[in-house]
């Protein structure tokens, strides 16, 4: 089945210069890399990449230097929602104008409780303010994070009522029943899995891939599996291997975990900066990571 989006596609980190601006040409390195990984796409800015720490400025500087590293438009999926709308879709806009027509897009996740009627609402309005027929979205279901649940009833509203543009969902509330509710539901509709276990099951059941965090690590495996899902004597190895870097990640704070992993796999320095509110590992803590990752697969 042809999807608008699918495949391996990383969560991207951002890294920080050390003044906490962002490393524009490290990060142009990064995403060169994670193509050369074996990844089908870079889902730049979004919760990896520190998105809602950074200003819509550095926002636009950040995706224009992956443009202007080579990397194709096609290429790139920028997260573009935030709490407000016109700064949504002045985000929108400029991923457009830039050639770059597919977008992570959160609900407005200020204020909770709210409807199914206000966020297809919030939703429609900006479609509309964007004005753009070459506009894909992929909704963002990040609930623990969010705290604003996109429900499978709402989706289907938005998919019924703009089926050109709201073409996919990255669902990472774990909820894989919810996954794969959704792929019987719309066939042709995009469902990436936003958490690396449960790619090989959701492929299983017709899913169209993921955008992950360990993608940051170890794109090759995943992409091993999204090219051989249905050979177990290639998708269990490569699993394990996935299911090792990912739980040595969750046992420190994630994002600044997964960035300092990045370091030390590649020998770069500054990738262990985070912006506050998050802190970097403490120096026990990354001298006991990086004893760790020497012994991973």
């Amino acid at each position: 089945m042809s999807f608008a989006i699918s495949g391996v596609n990383c969560a991207a980190a951002t890294p920080f210069n050390a003044d906490l601006s962002p490393d524009l040409g490290l990060f142009a390195e990064h995403c060169q890399r994670l193509l050369d990984m074996g990844c089908h796409g870079i889902a730049l800015l979004g919760t990896t990449g520190e998105a809602n720490s950074l200003s819509l400025a550095e926002r636009k500087t950040i995706l224009e230097a992956a443009l202007g590293a080579g990397i194709a438009p096609d290429q790139l999926i920028p997260g573009t929602g935030v709490a407000a709308i016109p700064e949504t879709v002045e985000l929108t806009r400029h991923a457009l104008a830039n050639g770059v027509t597919r977008v992570v897009m959160l609900p407005p996740y200020y204020y909770k409780g709210v409807s199914d009627d206000g966020l297809f609402a919030a939703y429609a309005r900006i479609i509309e303010a964007v004005g753009d027929d070459r506009l894909r979205i992929i909704l963002y279901h990040i609930p623990q994070v969010s705290g604003v649940p996109l429900s499978r009833s709402l989706v289907a509203r938005l998919i019924a009522a703009f089926p050109d543009i709201v073409v996919g969902i990255k669902d990472s509330s774990g909820d894989l029943a919810n996954m794969q509710a959704m792929v019987a539901d719309h066939p042709g509709f995009a469902v990436l899995a936003g958490a690396d276990p449960l790619l090989l099951p959701l492929l299983g059941s017709g899913g169209a891939g993921c955008i992950t965090a360990t993608s940051n690590l170890v794109a090759d495996s995943l992409r091993a599996i999204y090219d051989g899902f249905r050979e177990p004597s290639v998708a269990e190895p490569a699993q394990a291997r996935i299911n090792a870097w990912r739980s040595l990640s969750n046992s420190y704070v994630q994002i600044p975990a997964i960035k300092a992993m990045i370091g030390v796999a590649n020998g770069e320095t500054g990738w262990e900066r985070v912006r506050p509110p998050l802190l970097p590992l403490s120096p026990t803590q990354l001298d006991d990571l990086r004893a760790k990752v020497a012994e991973l697969p």
